[in-house]
């Protein structure tokens, strides 16, 4: 089976690499070469078979048809610009986020046949936005309040449409905010979930922008890496006309993230902390969802975290090596 990564270099697209690199299988089916694409080509991986390392733009015009040339068995599309940047470049999150989605999906259209791929696309929870219910169930009509969320929300209508239409296999996993995320931040609003954990465990200061009441839906990078691989392997026929689903997380609000860095790493890291209100990220998180009920999810097989402390353990295992430096 071949498998086209695209968004490879991100930090969940490197991630599921490395599973593929450890696990050689895939639902069973042997992995026989990877091909892995970003907008810089990603680092080639240590793994058995051929790798083929790509810099690709998808919102250009060639490069899809370029990739599904290779006809991959199984297509993840990770690639994406984040909320913040897509919220203040519009053309920019319009031409990548939708137009190199659209791009890649008639590029398997228009494919010499017979051909008909598996792809695992990711959204996002940004694609509901208030008014909202304290929890958001499977029905929850899509109100998107930012460029982001939309351009997301459209992507899930497409792949459903496409899917029905027999052009591909589809499935549309709805991340909820990945943390902690490691390395630098990025340009994502929802950056600082991650930052105000990441930095103080390692002895430096972090910025917060929000009140510490805000309430949002959280799991790990390991939690995100497995619910790709789930949805690689299920059977989509359960799923109907509705293709995309809410991944299982943790509802948490800024507070109770904080009380769980300081039972993880104490009182030190968490004076860390610093508060410095922006309205601009302020608004923007105010309008996302800060609970849902992914019964569907969860009774296909998809699993998450269930409290902080664990997330921030899981951290701590695959980011430092088991354990937190001396904090002065």
């Amino acid at each position: 089976m071949k498998i086209l990564v695209i968004g490879a270099a991100g930090m969940v697209g490197r991630k599921l690499v490395a599973a593929f690199c450890s696990r050689g299988e895939v639902g069973g089916r042997t992995i026989s070469a990877l091909m892995l694409v970003d907008i810089i080509a990603p680092d080639k991986p240590d793994f058995a078979g051929p790798v083929t390392t790509i810099a690709a733009d998808l919102s250009q015009a060639g490069e899809a048809e370029a990739l599904i040339a290779h006809r991959p068995d199984m297509i993840f599309h990770l690639a994406a610009i984040v909320s913040g940047e897509a919220e203040a470049d519009f053309d920019k999150g319009y031409r990548v986020n939708l137009d190199g989605t659209r791009l890649l999906f008639d590029a398997i259209r228009l494919a010499r046949k017979p051909y008909f791929p598996k792809l695992v696309f990711t959204s996002s929870i940004a694609v509901f936005g208030e008014p909202l219910p304290d929890v958001i169930g499977d029905t929850q009509h899509l109100t998107p309040l930012t460029s982001y969320g939309t351009q997301k929300a459209i992507c899930e209508l497409l792949l459903a449409d496409y899917s029905r239409r027999g052009f591909f296999d589809g499935i549309g996993i709805r991340l909820p905010t990945i943390v902690i995320r490691p390395g630098k931040p990025n340009k994502a609003a929802s950056g600082f979930y991650s930052s105000i954990l990441r930095e103080p465990l390692v002895g430096q200061e972090a910025v917060l922008p929000v009140e510490e009441s805000v309430r949002h839906w959280f799991a790990s990078p390991r939690a995100a890496v497995g619910f790709l691989l789930r949805a690689a392997e299920l059977d989509t026929a359960p799923l109907g006309q509705i293709r995309t689903l809410t991944m299982p997380g943790l509802s948490a609000s800024v507070g109770e993230e904080i009380e769980a860095l300081r039972r993880v790493a104490g009182a030190k890291a968490v004076k860390l902390i610093r508060r410095e209100p922006d309205a601009t990220v302020a608004k923007i998180v105010a309008g996302w969802p800060g609970n849902f009920d992914a019964s569907r999810a969860r009774a296909l097989g998809f699993a998450a975290e269930t409290s902080f402390d664990e997330i921030i353990r899981v951290h701590i295992e695959d980011e430092l090596e088991g354990r937190l430096p001396e904090l002065s």
